[in-house]
Parts: structure tokens; C-alpha cells; sequence
């Protein structure tokens, strides 16, 4: 696994299976990526300028929603997974 450090979050987007509507096939370079997901991993949290560590409002399970274009892909033992920063998160879905 990856450890995240600061405000990061590791995040697997929730997986979308719609291939077809209809009778028209959606090849996936057009498919829309969801701006949902599971938290796998969170960092630390972020220091202030006195040296205050601020620990992140996330944790480990919640889902959440994040910018369309959040954060860095990445692929980890054939996972794609995306990093993203802790303002990027705009809400955790309860």
C-alpha cells in the first residue's frame, strides 16, 4: 500500500459499469469518471505556520465527493487510484 503524507488521500473512485444506453455503446474513452469514491488511506493532516499539526476531517471508509478534474491518477498493483489534497474534497456522503 501507499501512505499518503500531509493533507493527501489516496481515493478508488467507484466503479461505473453503464456500456450501453439503449442501443448506442459508450466506448470508455467517452465514458464521464465518477467524482466519487472510497478513502483507502489518509495522511497525517497539514501544519500551520507555528508548527501545529491539523488533522484531516476524512478518514479511512468514508466516501466522498471531489472535483471532476481532483487530484493525480495513479496505478498500484493494477488499481487505479487518484491522490487528492483535503480542500479538494468538497463533502463526505453519509
Amino acid at each position: 500500500m501507499i501512505r499518503p503524507l500531509r493533507d493527501r488521500v489516496i481515493v478508488q473512485r467507484f466503479d461505473t459499469q453503464v456500456d450501453k444506453i439503449g442501443l448506442i455503446y459508450i466506448p470508455d474513452a467517452a465514458k464521464e469518471r465518477p467524482n466519487q469514491g472510497d478513502v483507502l488511506a489518509v495522511g497525517p493532516g497539514r501544519r500551520t505556520q507555528e508548527g501545529e499539526l491539523i488533522p484531516l476531517q476524512v478518514k479511512v471508509g468514508d466516501k466522498i465527493l471531489f472535483g471532476k478534474y481532483a487530484g493525480t491518477e495513479t496505478k498500484l498493483d493494477g488499481k487505479e487510484l487518484l491522490i487528492v489534497r483535503e480542500d479538494e474534497i468538497m463533502g463526505v456522503m453519509e
